[in-house]
């Protein structure tokens, strides 16, 4: 097994923060994230794994969407897909957001690894490329980027086939 996880920062909102937790049995597995998003506003957010983990800008240097098959965004459910659309995490009243995704396109393992990518929590509902416009083809008019953190190795994993 492989674990990773990612500690979430704020962006452009100072109270959003969180812990996931990134799991994949083997190579032939889908990967597991679990964790909590705190300090959101009550809703949908979007949920992606971005292309770079650096944050020499900020939030704005993790680059764009995870994308290695150059698809189109879509939902975490279409074949037209990038490989990071994660879809939506939903904040209740408290603005905490309990996450639970298991994805196939998001593996810990092998030559699209998102080990040492990024994972970012959006201010705004991710429309899941269907909202009539270029931008929902790219983004998911998903808005800023309010929180994120780089995916990295767990220390109690190390595999030698990373």
């Amino acid at each position: 097994m492989v674990k990773a996880i990612c500690v979430l920062s704020p962006g452009s909102q100072a109270a959003v923060k969180g812990t996931l937790t990134f799991t994949q049995e083997d190579p032939c597995s889908k990967t597991v994230v679990s964790g909590q998003v705190t300090g959101l506003s009550p809703g949908q957010h979007g949920f992606h794994i971005h292309e770079f983990g650096d944050y020499t800008n900020g939030c704005m240097s993790a680059g764009s969407h995870f994308n290695p098959h150059g698809k189109t965004h879509g939902s975490p459910d279409s074949t037209e897909r990038h490989a990071g659309d994660l879809g939506n995490i939903t904040a209740g009243d408290d603005g905490v957001a309990i996450v639970e995704i298991v994805d196939v396109q998001i593996p810990l393992i092998g030559n699209n690894s998102i080990i040492g990518r990024s994972l970012v929590v959006h201010e705004k509902k991710d429309d899941l490329g269907q909202g009539g416009d270029e931008e929902s083809k790219k983004t998911g008019n998903a808005g800023p980027r309010v929180a994120c953190g780089v995916i990295g190795i767990a220390k109690d994993t190390f595999p030698a086939n990373l």
